[in-house]
């Protein structure tokens, strides 16, 4: 029997939501970088940042845990997180939240893969016995040799890779014609890449080759991916999913990606926040928000979807989170503030369960 007055309220309740990309131990980067400056820039700066190292493990760990319990208090249940450091060890293991920590490691000189590999594995270490993957960073930060170690070992057992892909439109321009800002990053890092030569295909179509077809595979952001990329993924033998970052992507290149061509295509679709670096807020909502303004034609039920069961899927968590099935304990939101059943600018989260 319940006790107390029952709480009448209005709006339309949904699972707790999944964030299948974020970096929680960037969260001490939060209003520190400069928005709109492009993502070779935004890279210039993180790496600027830790270089100096001012800020102490405490206070990333702190800042770390407070991003935690914001995403429990915006009803997030489930997190696909990516760590570069064991900054958020013990954060995770503390947490109500269930994370998927992916160990994402990046050398892009091949005499380096070797080593880079090892070091991601005994990082990955570190975080068990909780969910966790190596997977490589980025098209422009991992050497085919690094590809191929990390191919191999996904090839057997279990091993869910995330991808960030084609964030910017220098990506492609570096790999079809070794042009670009990417150039200047890698001055910038002091990384000789005279061995690198120009693929003549994009980053997304010249990466996928190199990846295992035995696991899930997330691609992140996809800012400037095109129709023919998406022809290309339909015609390659790989388990694709997508996910994508609004707010960051606005934040970082102030663009959008090309969501309507994703759309009844067969693929799973799912929502991430990116970081604090890169985000005002740690919230599903919030990225749907974005989304619903700017692609009017999406409903409410298909972007729940994204930021609920699918991401579940993507995760391997859907017999448990995701959607709303007896036997399932998946938190429960009440989103508030719709307009005919539409997100708008003013809906608000809350957590029930």
């Amino acid at each position: 029997t319940v006790k107390g007055p029952v709480e009448q309220l209005s709006g339309i309740i949904c699972p707790g939501f999944i964030n299948t990309h974020c970096h929680l131990e960037l969260s001490y980067l939060k209003d520190k970088l400069v928005p709109g400056g492009g993502l070779v820039n935004f890279i210039k700066e993180i790496l600027t940042i830790r270089k100096a190292a001012k800020n102490s493990a405490e206070e990333i760990a702190d800042a770390a845990a407070k991003s935690d319990q914001d995403m429990y208090d915006n009803g997030i249940v489930a997190v696909g997180d990516i760590a570069n450091t064991d900054t958020t060890v013990k954060v995770k293991a503390n947490s109500k939240i269930y994370y998927h920590t992916f160990v994402e490691i990046f050398g892009f000189t091949p005499e380096s893969a070797g080593q880079l590999f090892e070091d991601g594995l005994a990082l990955a270490q570190k975080y068990k016995p909780q969910s966790v993957s190596i997977t490589p960073h980025a098209p422009y930060t991992v050497s085919k040799e690094l590809f191929k170690l990390i191919k191999k070992y996904s090839d057997t057992g279990k091993n869910l890779i995330s991808i960030h892909n084609q964030e910017c439109e220098d990506e492609n321009k570096f790999y079809r014609y070794k042009m670009g800002g990417f150039n200047d990053l890698y001055e910038f890092l002091g990384v000789d890449i005279k061995y690198f030569k120009p693929q003549a295909r994009n980053s997304l179509q010249s990466m996928i080759p190199l990846i295992t077809n035995n696991q899930d595979i997330l691609l992140v952001h996809n800012t400037c991916t095109n129709l023919k990329d998406i022809y290309f993924i339909k015609r390659f033998d790989r388990n694709i999913h997508w996910c994508f970052c609004p707010n960051a992507n606005i934040y970082i290149e102030k663009r959008l990606p090309k969501v309507n061509l994703f759309l009844d295509q067969g693929f799973n679709i799912t929502l991430g926040t990116d970081s604090l670096a890169s985000n005002s807020k740690l919230c599903i909502l919030s990225e749907m928000r974005v989304l619903q303004d700017k692609f009017p034609a999406l409903d409410t039920q298909r972007l729940i979807e994204w930021g609920t069961l699918n991401g579940a899927k993507f995760l391997g968590i859907d017999d448990t989170k995701g959607s709303l099935q007896p036997g399932k304990t998946p938190g429960l939101n009440l989103i508030s503030g719709l307009d005919n059943l539409k997100i708008t600018p003013e809906s608000t989260v809350r957590r029930l369960i």
